[in-house]
């Protein structure tokens, strides 16, 4: 349990507390102590009941079943792995602007998920990071089950295939396909490639309870260089600026 507890602590904030609350809201939803029903996102009562925290816990919620635990299992792994691999890279130092673009991607999550009758957030928002990823190391080679391998700019449309073909699903996976693609163009595209104005600028609030960290270099490269142009060397709030496309090592996914 040492172990597991120092690891545990080491892990960036917002992938620990994301992680941790996706572990304790399902096992504690499995074996009964929360009802699932009161976890889950619903239109009526979340606005006719006031029940305000039903988008909080469906993000964290995922009923755990023999049927759905190992799909619940792979999600938790890329949550951890992309969650741990943004957190540490282009946000190393900059929690409040991760934490912001997971508040960002999180309130499209409900809003879609409300219009399109969807209970749990978790498959949503763990493409969402993955796709972000996955845009900022296009060129990076990774490798899927069966040894496969191909451009990371392509994986989210792979796993979106795969369980369409597989689960007869996909839905959730392509909401989170252009909620993240909603977030990357206006973080980075839109400023940056097309001249447009920063959309996206991380709150006050959140700096001042998550200081930016300074002398900190990225791990896992930064976010697309803004043209020259009339740029004043700042980064943005919500995605930042500076440095070049990350071209890493593969990553192997099953």
């Amino acid at each position: 349990m040492g172990d597991l507890n120092q690891w545990f602590n080491s892990l960036p904030p917002m992938t620990r507390y994301w992680f941790g609350g996706t572990v304790a809201f399902s096992l504690l939803g499995r074996f009964g102590i929360l009802q699932p029903h009161w976890l889950i996102l619903h239109y009526d009562p979340l606005f006719y009941s006031f029940q305000i925290w039903r988008p909080v816990t469906a993000l964290f919620f995922y009923p755990i079943t023999p049927a759905t635990g190992f799909h619940f299992l792979i999600n938790l792994y890329f949550l951890y792995n992309y969650s741990l691999r943004l957190e540490t890279g282009l946000f190393l130092g900059r929690t409040a602007d991760y934490l912001f673009m997971l508040l960002f991607t999180w309130l499209c999550c409900v809003v879609v998920a409300l219009m399109g009758n969807i209970m749990m957030l978790m498959d949503p928002m763990v493409m969402c990071v993955l796709y972000v990823w996955c845009q900022l190391n296009q060129e990076t080679i990774v490798s899927f089950w069966f040894g496969t391998q191909f451009k990371a700019m392509y994986l989210p449309w792979v796993l979106l295939g795969f369980n369409l073909i597989v689960a007869g699903g996909g839905l959730m996976e392509f909401v989170g396909i252009l909620v993240g693609h909603l977030y990357f163009f206006l973080a980075f595209k839109y400023p940056q490639d097309f001249g447009g104005a920063s959309l996206l600028s991380t709150p006050q609030i959140l700096y001042d309870y998550f200081p930016n960290q300074r002398g900190v270099m990225s791990g896992f490269g930064q976010a697309p260089q803004a043209p020259p142009a009339g740029g004043n060397g700042r980064g943005g709030g919500g995605g930042g600026g500076g440095g070049a496309w990350f071209r890493g090592q593969g990553h192997t996914l099953g």
